[in-house]
């Protein structure tokens, strides 16, 4: 039961942080089209939503996956950030060559930081911290 419980916790946050990062894409292609349609050379503005939305994701999916993971959080909080840590780099591996690598370097690490700071808020609303 207790490894059910912590499969459902890393999925909801995996889950959320996923849905949350589609939702922010497909609202920037409907409000500025121009700007999401940037890919090979990324701007200043489509880099900062992008990675600001990597990072709210990954602040969602953290404190969900806390909240769900309710036995022992920053356990499940620190494996759906190193998940989310080795699916980013792959994504950075698939993309070399095609976008700078300041760019892929800070893809990688700011949903992961998101989550983890998702945790520690989901830890400071339980009065833990």
């Amino acid at each position: 039961m207790v490894m059910l419980h912590a499969f459902m916790a890393l999925a909801a946050g995996f889950a959320a942080a996923i849905l949350l990062v589609l939702a922010l894409r497909g609202v920037l292609q409907w409000v500025a089209p121009s700007l999401a349609a940037v890919e090979a050379h990324p701007g200043f503005s489509y880099t900062t939503v992008n990675l600001g939305a990597s990072f709210l994701a990954g602040v969602a999916g953290g404190y969900i996956t806390a909240w769900v993971g309710r036995a022992n959080p920053m356990v499940h909080v620190l494996a759906l950030g190193l998940m989310l840590l080795a699916l980013a780099a792959l994504s950075a591996l698939q993309m070399r060559g095609q976008q700078p690598i300041w760019y892929q370097l800070a893809q990688i690490v700011m949903a992961p930081i998101g989550v983890l700071v998702g945790g520690l808020v989901r830890l400071r609303v339980l009065g833990i911290l």
